[in-house]
């Protein structure tokens, strides 16, 4: 079946940064729109950032956007979120999800989800 595998979570200081990647298989990726969300304890599920398939068409979450940067690598089946400026309000699990038919900020448009990484910002 399909699976999407994050890495590049852990543990960083506040203003530092950090670099997601979502690695896909079984599924043709380039044809997918690829979204980020988190999910703080307690907290509904939040849009981040999406990148269309062709890799020109970008969205961000306010809560992240002018310290984010998604980006995709189609050769390499990979998404990335550079995330800059981390604050402990960015502490959450970060999903990778990807999106056949839309390009929504909306979880329940996707199709597929990774396990989530984690995320954790310290003051």
């Amino acid at each position: 079946q399909v699976q999407l595998a994050e890495s590049g979570g852990g543990l960083v200081q506040a203003g530092g940064s950090l670099r997601l990647s979502c690695v896909g298989s079984r599924l043709v990726f380039s044809r997918y729109t690829m979204g980020w969300f988190r999910q703080a304890p307690g907290k509904e599920r939040e849009f981040v950032a999406n990148i269309r398939w062709t890799g020109s068409t970008t969205d961000y979450g306010d809560s992240v956007k002018g310290r984010s940067t998604i980006s995709r690598d189609n050769a390499k089946n990979t998404v990335y979120l550079q995330m800059n400026s981390l604050n402990p309000e960015d502490t959450a699990v970060y999903y990778c999800a990807a999106d056949l038919l839309g390009s929504g900020r909306y979880a329940s448009s996707y199709d597929y989800w990774g396990q989530g990484t984690q995320v954790t910002v310290s003051s």
